[in-house]
């Protein structure tokens, strides 16, 4: 029985990552999958072997095992599990895997013991194919009109509509876009949306909130203000002696709820913002009502 090298497998020294062997073992994993590759025996013995390493290196206490015994296994061969298991009258259970052939190597059972039963009981059944997961940045205009991204993917084009509202950190679902099952279906594409912060308004919930400048006449006889919200122009009605720092509220004007048809409000904070330059008539009207005001106090 030959010793089989693992790491050669993947084309990986023993000091690769988790993160390395994970990321080496979908890329083969699709390329070899039987499914790609009809009738093609060599790509299916390759997919065993993929999984059989990925098996091993991808589990943390297999892959400890592995590396202490490294090719001493024959002196843990003659004295391990699988001689005690010969010597005590078993067989070895043989069973025909989703693609024709049996299952893992005689190595593969005889280095990890009883282990291999359990193991190919739950071979027997299909089994979904791994998860993947990325990450997208969206703007907050994206998130507050829905878009659609388009990406490649293991060199295939993948198109995802994203629904108005989206929400920093949530993960959406594209089932069956992930790695090829065995015999089962395809693993899914879970992907993380990474909101950008906005130079112009701040998200909290589904509220998005603004500052507003109102010029000082309108801010103290009232008046009219127009803002914009993503494109959308606006007209606010502005209160006589507004205040710097006052909040408009504008109802459903705000985020949409995702996956709903609410909105929250749009919250305007306003700044009271001076003329550029003054006359001197406004000057001296201004300075007239001053002195109405102090006589009047």
């Amino acid at each position: 029985m030959d010793y089989k090298d693992y790491y050669k497998v993947f084309g990986l020294e023993k000091t690769a990552t988790a993160d390395e062997i994970k990321k080496k073992y979908r890329k083969l994993a699709v390329q070899y999958h039987p499914d790609k590759n009809p009738g093609n025996k060599a790509a299916e013995e390759k997919f065993k072997d993929i999984s059989e390493a990925y098996e091993v290196l991808g589990n943390k206490e297999k892959r400890r095992k592995y590396d202490e015994l490294g090719q001493n296994w024959k002196q843990y061969e003659q004295s391990g599990p699988a001689n005690q298991r010969r010597s005590a009258g078993s067989q070895r259970v043989d069973y025909e895997d989703e693609f024709g052939g049996s299952g893992f190597s005689d190595f593969f059972e005889a280095f990890f013991g009883g282990s291999t039963d359990s193991f190919n009981r739950q071979r027997r059944r299909p089994q979904k194919g791994r998860d993947i997961e990325a990450t997208i940045d969206l703007s907050l205009e994206e998130a507050y009109h829905g878009t659609e991204k388009t990406f490649a993917l293991n060199e295939n084009s993948i198109r995802m509509p994203v629904k108005q509202g989206v929400r920093d950190g949530q993960v959406l679902r594209l089932k069956g876009k992930g790695l090829p099952g065995s015999g089962g279906n395809n693993g899914d594409l879970l992907i993380k949306v990474n909101l950008l912060p906005d130079p112009v308004y701040t998200r909290e919930g589904d509220n998005l909130v603004k500052n507003i400048d109102i010029d000082f006449y309108t801010a103290l006889l009232g008046g009219k203000v127009t803002t914009n919200i993503f494109g959308k122009q606006i007209q606010v009605p502005v209160k006589p002696q507004t205040q710097a720092g006052a909040i408009f509220r504008l109802k459903n004007m705000g985020m949409p709820a995702y996956g709903k048809t609410e909105r929250g409000y749009l919250l305007l904070k306003s700044r009271i913002v001076l003329p550029p330059s003054i006359s001197s008539a406004e000057i001296d009207l201004i300075t007239k009502a001053h002195h109405l005001r102090n006589n009047e106090q």
